[in-house]
């Protein structure tokens, strides 16, 4: 590695013109792409004191031997120059993209003589119209045989359309009626593409148009006695209903667009995208992404629009609605114009009303699929052995930690003290290990931990109870087993929710009660740093390994366990209190809880903001801040 910052450019030569800046390391590998607007103002932040840089982007300055830059005409020139040399190099420190899937589309080839329909993971057909994309591929075959009984269009392939042509004789969707048979003559190819036009507007949306030509023709050929006729309407009419059915109705009809719900910790990300076609949603699709630098939703966005675009099937809508606006939004409204091809694209975020809550439903799906990633890799056996064996040596233990336990303190204010102990065994949630701790009184987290630690290290000295095992056929006694009680068993690894304090807490309860046999660390949410015992530098896990995931899901589920029985109890207390209040009954109780949430919030509160609760009259709310306001200084005292 070359000298810290040996590199630095002077910051006289740094343009400060638009322009797309690369880090390399000392084999030439480029480790890092970036744009800016200004190159100076951008790379200068790079070369701030080391101390003041955040972990991840530290780690990549010192790693790198140079930085160079190409300085562009425009900001939007600057997009597009760092989208293609990211493509080319694939930076480490860029964001990764861990999409394993390819996902089904409806493509419809308008640059064959009679364009078919077809189901395809190929999103680069020439002269091709796709619709989706579709989350399961028996969802794409649905809506196309659904379609079809609409819009007989051409399903065949090629070589069965050029043998049916050259003989005469319909295929075999012509010959059962799911065809109108341009290969045999049945329709002209002039009526055939009429009736895909009609299907790709159907499907991008102009749909009632359809539904009322259908009735109404309908009714006129069951008033001409014409029962046949009606007959098909009908039909056509249902199949048109039931893919409507299966688009649920989200936003006005004349809304095109397409959101992205992003959920993200400090090291993954997962997308979710919703295309929104004539107000119905008419595809889904998903994504993780790996982070190595710390970056902001709005940093995100950036890079989730590039990848959503790059190559897509699917056009470029009028509106892209994300969480955040980048700091470039502007040159990305025209990079995406230029893609569409036609009129602007507007980059917006949704403050309120129907697209704010479907942008809420995707943050939820985003929110879900982060922990399904996350639960995933965790879950997988090599995956859980690989992440132990790297713990193992990263902080230098003698065997890998088979059994884990993590401590997490969770308070409002410093009311309701609570700890939680998760337990993982071989690298799996043990819930039936789970232990929870109430606090009366502590001075702050590093004296709650001290506390906890001590109470929970005690039962491992308590004497083990020996029971004889005794042979069935001879009545003698043959071994000696041991019965732990769950809480007993001793732990390899000792996890703390923090930084140094809290490990140096962890460490005075290890030592007061005599073990030495366990490894203990210190987790920073912040960073993700791992903390030892005097040691005045952190461990620093690889951002993508195995080991790091298994220990933030540790740490996750610790804070999650404490913060659910500090709310229980928080619950419980504002209930015991408004009970003993004379007048209160438990349906005016629920409707103060409901409308303040904690006796704190009571406790601030007016006699005529506690009257504003339904069932609540000023006598009683005046009986109810006056009870509340002897307590708190009863509890002062």
């Amino acid at each position: 590695m070359a000298p810290p910052l040996s590199y630095r450019p002077k910051p006289g030569e740094i343009p400060t013109t638009p322009g797309v800046y690369r880090f390399r390391d000392e084999n030439s590998r480029v480790l890092y792409v970036g744009k800016a607007k200004n190159l100076r103002a951008r790379l200068s932040n790079y070369f701030a004191p080391l101390r003041t840089l955040h972990e991840r982007t530290r780690r990549m300055v010192t790693t790198a031997s140079s930085v160079e830059w190409t300085v562009v005409g425009s900001d939007i020139e600057a997009l597009q120059l760092e989208y293609t040399w990211i493509k080319e190099f694939d930076p480490p420190f860029n964001v990764k993209f861990r999409d394993d899937k390819t996902y089904p589309y409806m493509a419809i080839t308008l640059g064959d003589e009679a364009p078919r329909v077809l189901v395809t993971r190929n999103p680069r057909i020439k002269g091709a119209k796709y619709f989706g994309p579709y989350p399961k591929i028996w969802a794409v075959h649905d809506t196309i045989d659904l379609m079809i009984k609409a819009f007989p269009i051409r399903t065949c392939s090629d070589s069965s359309y050029k043998r049916a042509t050259q003989s005469g004789k319909p295929c075999f969707p012509g010959q059962i009626g799911r065809c109108g048979g341009p290969c045999s003559g049945k329709v002209t190819l002039e009526e055939h593409r009429a009736m895909v036009n009609d299907f790709i507007s159907f499907m991008a949306g102009n749909d009632r148009r359809f539904v009322t030509d259908a009735t109404k023709k309908m009714k006129e050929a069951a008033a001409a006695q014409d029962y046949e006729s009606a007959a098909r309407y009908r039909d056509r009419l249902q199949a048109l209903e039931a893919v409507l059915e299966k688009s649920a109705v989200v936003l006005n009809d004349s809304v095109d667009a397409d959101l992205f719900g992003v959920e993200h910790d400090e090291l993954s990300a997962a997308v979710q995208q919703f295309l929104v076609r004539g107000g119905r949603i008419r595809g889904v699709r998903s994504w993780t992404v790996d982070k190595e630098l710390d970056l902001s939703t709005a940093e995100l966005v950036d890079s989730i629009l590039q990848r959503a675009y790059d190559g897509a099937a699917t056009e470029v809508p009028k509106e892209v609605i994300v969480p955040e606006l980048p700091e470039d939004a502007a040159e990305l409204e025209t990079w995406l114009a230029e893609i569409r091809g036609k009129g602007r694209v507007k980059l917006k975020t949704a403050q309120r009303g129907e697209k704010a809550a479907l942008m809420q439903t995707a943050n939820v799906n985003a929110k879900n699929a982060l922990q399904l990633y996350k639960m995933r890799r965790t879950a997988d056996f090599v995956a859980r052995s690989q992440a132990l064996t790297d713990i193992q040596e990263a902080i230098g233990m003698e065997q890998a930690p088979l059994r884990i336990e993590c401590y997490d303190v969770s308070h409002l204010s410093g009311t309701n003290i609570v700890a939680s102990m998760v337990v993982f065994e071989d690298g799996l949630a043990r819930k039936d290990h789970y232990r929870r701790f109430s606090i009366p009184s502590s001075t702050d987290d590093t004296d709650s931990i001290y506390q906890v630690l001590t109470r929970r290290l005690a039962y491992l000295r308590e004497p083990e109870t020996v029971e004889p095992t005794v042979d069935p056929t001879t009545d003698e006694v043959v071994a000696d087993d041991v019965k732990r009680k769950k809480f007993a068993y001793p732990p390899q690894l000792l996890i703390v929710d923090g930084g140094q304090p809290q490990v140096q807490a962890a460490q005075r309860a290890l030592v007061e009660s005599g073990r030495t046999d366990i490894q203990l660390v210190g987790m920073a949410k912040r960073l993700e740093e791992i903390w030892l015992p005097d040691n005045d530098y952190p461990v620093i896990l690889p951002r993508n390994s195995e080991a790091l995931f298994l220990l933030q899901r540790a740490r996750d589920e610790a804070h999650r366990f404490a913060i659910t029985y500090q709310r229980t109890k928080r619950k419980r207390d504002i209930a015991s209190v408004l009970t003993e209040i004379p007048g209160l009954g438990p349906a005016r109780v629920k409707a103060l809880l409901v409308h303040f949430g904690s006796v704190a919030a009571m406790r601030d509160a007016t006699p005529d903001d506690i009257a504003a609760v339904k069932g609540v009259g000023p006598a009683l709310a005046q009986t109810i801040a006056d009870t509340l306001s002897s307590r708190a200084g009863a509890n002062s005292r």
